[in-house]
């Protein structure tokens, strides 16, 4: 395809967007509305490339697959492996295990399932995610992946005429559905690639259905009209707005008119530092991020003025030294020749190092003291919580049984159950016992209420019934976040206390009462674990923070002693008040969590947690150790 000095400027105006959103949002709002651009352009090149192979009856699939490859591959993998040696001298043992991760996401082309996954682009643990910007190249490598089989397919039954005419039809439903898409499920609408094909599509339009014969003059109003689209979206929108959505048809048709415009010798596109920046756009934006990244990981401050241009520097030496290598085209479609292609060796050999770094826990053993790698490897929850842990119903016969094969005993719970009922289940196999575990996400004590008193109301009912009913089961543990479900998450408040009763306050502690009771009657001890310490912020952030302060972590605190009793204060004083029968026992998790003033995160060197609320596995094993058994 010949060189157009247009899209070249075009590339520029989309990455100095990105690029300057990233460091400081506040000077360009709507700057990651550049990686809009960045899809129509991509979507005008291919769709180019392609219909000129089928109209030449020459197009090849494999061929056009490894063009792509030899293109986008060498760079992100020096990038990928820059950061792989990079984290193993600088990163704690969590963020490299995260790293590792990543890499692999990101050099097989899934890291948008990935990150739509883990949480939202805009959110504030974004900054702690180095390859976050690759979520757009896998949308892109999924594009390149379907489009020509599609396209080949469609061949095979149609002509070209008609194949351009659906895929006028298929960019508008694109559209359609992607506005759709964008307000009833705005995160993955965000990173997956069905609500972003029609913006490579719409590019695509721009190159089967050119202008003709335009005037130089109507050519200039035309870029003129696209630009100001562009940068219009870049002012104008911001993060608070849904995207793509329809505001995302803004930049997509300005880069459209750019396109057609196919205007040479522009004062805007056509001028020495835009064709620069253009010819180092992919570069400069696979190495951005990871700077912007380093300046919040260190706390830089006003980071922004020395890392956008280390950004540049480093782009440019990207594109001089791995971009501008030429890679071989395939001699033959055979095995052996695929077989010896540089960059796919490339994806096979980082991602085999990535997974490693993942596998291995960040290598915190090769890196870290004995005392920290013991605490890192071990902030875990449950292997059983994926499997055995419900927010849905679940009929109680279908609850996971584990380990040994006289299953005497229950737990019954929210999420704080699940690691307890794991530890429990662990200490009691070793005389063959074994327990059933029933936990419901979020889930407010229900018994005897109606199904419309919370989601988990029917599931609780019929959970407590069955576990009566059952001659077998003769001990039941129960666990729940009391106060959370009282006066709701304290999330964001620490160290500030929510006094918000629940509207159901009486009701749950009714409902809490009633199944202690009522179980109390048919079953030979009841354990009832108090309050586990709610520490409103990550262990695994805690513990990052320590480490690069270097810091001692082997007793690191969490909150106070005070605001775990004042966070609890009804809870407690209800359990102290309420006469149950004398085969209930509680157990109280403070013993282990706290001393007289402070409460912790780990205590000589074992995490308490997993995350902000829930024990570890380890803490859990350590409250399951307070029962007499």
């Amino acid at each position: 395809m010949k060189f157009r000095t247009d899209i070249n400027g075009l590339r520029a105006i989309a990455v100095m967007a990105v690029v300057l959103f990233h460091f400081n949002p506040s000077w360009v709002p709507g700057g990651f509305a550049g990686v809009d651009v960045f899809f129509v352009i991509s979507g005008f090149l291919m769709t180019g490339l392609i219909f000129r192979g089928l109209e030449n009856n020459n197009f090849s699939i494999i061929n056009f697959y490894v063009a792509r490859a030899n293109r986008i591959i060498p760079a992100l993998s020096v990038v990928c492996l820059a950061l792989l040696v990079f984290g193993w001298f600088y990163l704690t043992p969590l963020d490299y295990k995260v790293l590792g991760k990543h890499v692999a996401s990101s050099m097989g082309f899934v890291s948008n399932i990935i990150y739509w996954r883990e949480s939202g682009y805009f959110d504030a643990a974004s900054h702690s995610k180095w390859l976050l910007h690759t979520w757009s190249l896998s949308v892109e490598w999924q594009f390149y992946m379907i489009y020509p089989v599609v396209l080949v397919l469609l061949k095979k039954c149609m002509s070209l005429t008609n194949i351009k005419r659906l895929l006028v039809v298929g960019t508008v439903i694109g559209f359609i559905f992607s506005v759709y898409a964008t307000y009833r499920w705005p995160n993955p609408a965000y990173f997956l690639f069905p609500t972003r094909a029609w913006e490579m599509m719409m590019g695509g339009l721009a190159f089967l259905y050119p202008l003709q014969n335009l005037k130089e003059t109507s050519k200039k109003y035309f870029e003129w009209a696209g630009i100001a689209l562009i940068l219009a979206s870049y002012a104008f929108i911001s993060k608070d707005n849904l995207w793509p959505g329809y505001l995302a048809l803004i930049p997509v048709l300005g880069a459209y008119l750019v396109i057609i415009a196919n205007r040479s010798g522009s004062v805007i596109t056509d001028n020495v530092v835009m064709q620069k920046v253009g010819l180092w756009s992919y570069s400069i934006y696979l190495w951005h991020w990871p700077v912007v990244v380093f300046g919040y990981y260190f706390e830089m401050q006003h980071w922004e003025w020395i890392g956008i241009p280390v950004s540049v520097v480093l782009g440019f030496c990207s594109y001089k030294f791995v971009e501008s290598i030429k890679f071989p085209a395939l001699s033959s479609i055979s095995f052996k020749p695929i077989a010896t292609l540089k960059p796919l060796w490339m994806v096979v050999s980082i991602s085999m190092i990535a997974c490693s770094v993942f596998y291995y826990n960040g290598y915190s053993t090769e890196r870290f003291s004995s005392s920290i790698a013991y605490t890192f490897d071990n902030i875990r929850p449950s292997p059983y919580r994926d499997r055995c842990h419900t927010g849905r119903y679940i009929s109680p016969n279908k609850s996971c049984e584990y380990f040994g094969s006289n299953v005497d005993w229950a737990v019954l719970g929210d999420s704080h159950a699940v690691e307890i009922a794991y530890a429990l289940g662990d200490k009691l196999k070793k005389n063959n016992e074994g327990l059933k575990h029933f936990s419901f996400s979020g889930c407010v004590p229900s018994y005897g209420q109606q199904e419309n008193f919370s989601k988990c109301a029917k599931w609780y009912n019929d959970s407590v019934e069955y576990i009566i009913k059952d001659k077998n089961i003769k001990n039941v543990l129960i666990n729940h976040r009391y106060s959370a479900a009282l006066f709701g998450d304290n999330e964001g408040m620490y160290p500030n206390i929510s006094h918000n009763k629940s509207l159901h306050y009486k009701e749950i502690l009714s409902s809490l009462d009633k199944v202690i009771i009522d179980l109390a009657k048919y079953k030979k001890n009841i354990y009832v674990v108090k309050p586990i310490p709610e520490v409103s912020f990550d262990i695994n952030t805690s513990l990052n923070t320590a480490l690069k302060k270097e810091q001692d972590i082997s007793n690191l605190k969490s909150i106070s002693r005070s605001y775990y009793e004042l966070r609890n204060k009804d809870i407690l004083a209800h359990f102290n008040s309420v006469h149950y029968p004398k085969n209930v026992h509680f157990i109280d998790p403070v013993d282990i969590y706290c001393d007289s003033f402070q409460c912790y995160l780990t205590k000589n060197s074992t995490p308490l947690y997993f995350d902000d609320d829930h024990p570890s596995v380890l803490g859990a094993k350590k409250i399951v150790g307070l029962l007499n058994l």
